[in-house]
């Protein structure tokens, strides 16, 4: 049964991570573009203000793959990836959990799918926002990776610890008061963690230091205007529009994943269980009738 569970959670993110990378190719992909041509465009503003200063010119380096592949099989990839990891992961949740708690399948499928997209993406998400091409800077690339990840392993700690406490509470304050202390918990234990994990911007290595040639200073991951000697912008920071609609169709394409794998797989396990049900009362009704004519 084990598997056959855990192939329906692989397929039902098989299928939410085709769905899903259409949408983020037709909403996210355009504003990865934009991002794109923004920071060509800086590198050569900075290029021409290192050469008129008489500095060095910074070499951007062979490129290891086209956009063209990135936009598509790179993304397609990626996305699809992850959705059937995710889809197998609410399968073996499920399997933990199946049984325990006196939750019809279907019920208990759309809550763990909910609970991992909450878990997994978007409490790490309101802290550190997923960001388009162009910013964060590669000396902080580690430091980004791994308090993303810790935030990550935070939430499903916290997540898990207000289902427990809620399950505890049931017996007390019945199901509506328990589930509505757990949240509150959850929601305030999350918000003081996050207040102390650092900004982005306030990481020691982009207060400490300048971009690449001595322009623009690097107080933040998000790109400043970047001025002459004489403090004239020559080149406008990173268009607020552009970010805003990246973040957007990164949230939205992550409901697309979360909410089709918790559909799909909530309505394959309920009839997973179901024919079993249903042939045990077709025979009873046989047994049932043979003996009434037996009779």
């Amino acid at each position: 049964m084990e598997i056959r569970i855990i192939g329906r959670g692989a397929l039902a993110g098989l299928i939410a991570g085709v769905l899903a990378f259409v949408f983020a190719y037709i909403f996210a992909e355009p504003q990865i573009d934009k991002a794109i041509d923004y920071e060509s465009g800086r590198d050569e503003a900075i290029d021409a203000l290192n050469k008129a200063a008489g500095l060095p010119v910074g070499d951007a380096g062979p490129e290891v793959f086209s956009r063209g592949l990135q936009s598509t099989a790179g993304l397609a990839t990626g996305i699809i990836g992850f959705s059937i990891a995710m889809g197998a992961l609410v399968a073996v949740v499920y399997l933990i959990l199946h049984g325990r708690f006196g939750i019809r399948p279907r019920t208990l499928g759309l809550l763990i799918a909910g609970f991992g997209f909450l878990g997994v993406y978007l409490v790490p998400f309101v802290r550190y926002p997923a960001n388009p091409p162009a910013i964060g800077h590669e000396f902080t690339i580690t430091t980004r990776g791994h308090l993303y990840l810790l935030m990550v392993l935070v939430s499903l700690v916290l997540l898990t610890a207000a289902v427990f406490l809620g399950v505890r509470l049931r017996a007390r304050l019945g199901v509506f008061g328990a589930s509505l202390v757990a949240a509150l918990a959850f929601v305030v234990v999350a918000a003081a963690i996050m207040f102390a994990f650092p900004y982005l911007g306030n990481l020691r290595a982009n207060v400490d230091a300048k971009d690449s040639f001595g322009f623009a200073r690097s107080s933040t991951e998000t790109p400043q205007p970047i001025t002459d000697t004489s403090g004239r912008i020559v080149y406008p920071g990173f268009p607020a529009d552009v970010l805003w609609n990246f973040r957007f169709a990164s949230v939205a394409a992550q409901v697309v994943v979360w909410a089709l794998i918790g559909l799909i797989f909530s309505t394959l396990v309920e009839r997973f269980f179901r024919p079993r049900t249903t042939a045990g009362s077709d025979v009873a009704a046989t047994a049932e009738t043979t003996a009434v004519a037996t009779h």
